[in-house]
């Protein structure tokens, strides 16, 4: 029997800058509202003006949307103002966002055309994470990778308002999220060549995913083994990891290479790892991130399937660092806009709404 129903194509858009798995949760969420996701990625003189300055480059933020194994097709260079005729270009029937709001450089809401034409669905909003909390860390750490002595972040101090778009809460990991974002059928199957590879994997970024696709094509299966927090912060310094294991996780799990991840992988490697998953090579990247004492993939050397791999990309968690700290004032202001734009709106939706609730409470003269 022919299955003649339509394709149903979603569109979503946005920077997607540091792809974090608040990113990933919104596109997934996204995707099973249809069969196919375009993803309109802006570009960095669309940022900026709009937004401030982005940490990754256009071409960093089409490499890591695609990265992503929710999305179908990247459309680069979209309007930061979502656009009908865009849509229809691409056929796609509506468009995907979260319950939080996006603004444009005079502080309009970007999606107003697509919701006034009903072409518009709104998904769950991912407490825990968003770019402006993550530059907020990064901001807090100097050129010499020590804890600054300011804590200015360009964030409101506690005490004071914050937007709840842009606000961090601790992340609450539950057992329904992990499995939202594994992939089904995920054992492997007979006669696939299963890749390990282990490390920190701290803010997903495009050397990372290079890295990844790399590994991938050294098999047909890779597990990535994530180092608890504490390991990390012994051979990378006492302000890392960035992000906590349990933000990791989610961020390596939505990448498309991967298929399985092991949540605090032994350091160093061991032999019951390697009988366990039935493992075969065992690859690292030629760019090493922190300070190793010892030989972590010795176990693997021994047996004679270690592999030194080059993904051609040399980016690090540390440049990310870098790029922010050198940037520190660009930064911070970003970060302030941001929250005076949210800020200004929310009260404005307030006063709109007190408004109608007014003039509801208003009885007519009979």
């Amino acid at each position: 029997m022919v299955n003649d129903k339509k394709q149903v194509r979603v569109w979503c858009d946005g920077c997607y800058d540091i792809m974090h798995f608040g990113h990933a949760n919104q596109l997934r969420q996204a995707k099973a509202m249809g069969d196919y996701l375009i993803v309109g990625v802006h570009t960095d003189e669309e940022v900026r003006r709009n937004k401030g300055p982005p940490v990754l480059t256009e071409q960093e933020r089409y490499k890591m949307v695609r990265s992503v194994k929710w999305v179908d097709e990247v459309v680069e260079g979209s309007p930061y103002t979502t656009e009908l005729e865009t849509m229809e270009k691409y056929g796609a029937e509506f468009c995907v966002h979260g319950d939080d709001i996006t603004l444009s450089a005079d502080g309009t809401d970007t999606y107003q055309i697509v919701k006034d034409a009903g072409k518009y669905k709104e998904c769950k909003r991912t407490q825990g994470v968003s770019t402006t909390d993550l530059v907020g860390r990064m901001l807090l750490m100097t050129r010499a990778n020590n804890l600054s002595q300011s804590s200015d972040t360009g964030l409101p101090s506690q005490d004071e308002f914050v937007s709840p778009y842009t606000k961090a809460c601790n992340l609450l990991q539950t057992n329904s999220k992990i499995t939202q974002f594994s992939s089904p059928s995920n054992e492997p199957k007979p006669g696939d060549k299963i890749v390990y590879t282990a490390g920190a994997f701290d803010l997903l970024h495009p050397g990372l995913v290079d890295f990844l696709e790399a590994a991938k094509k050294e098999g047909s299966y890779l597990i990535v083994g994530l180092y608890e927090d504490d390991v990390v912060n012994e051979y990378k310094g006492s302000q890392y990891p960035v992000q906590i294991l349990q933000e990791r996780v989610l961020s390596v799990l939505a990448n498309r290479h991967v298929n399985e991840v092991l949540i605090g992988a032994p350091y160093p490697l061991t032999e019951e790892v390697l009988d366990h998953f039935k493992i075969d090579v065992v690859v690292q990247g030629m760019v090493h991130e922190g300070d190793h004492d010892s030989d972590h993939y010795a176990v693997a050397r021994q047996r004679g399937i270690f592999k030194e791999i080059d993904s051609g990309n040399c980016l690090k968690t540390e440049d990310l660092v870098m790029r922010i700290i050198r940037n520190r004032k660009l930064f911070m202001d970003r970060n302030r806009q941001k929250q005076i734009k949210e800020l200004n709106n929310i009260n404005r939706m307030a006063k709109k709404e007190k408004s109608t609730d007014c003039d509801s409470a208003l009885i007519p003269l009979l």
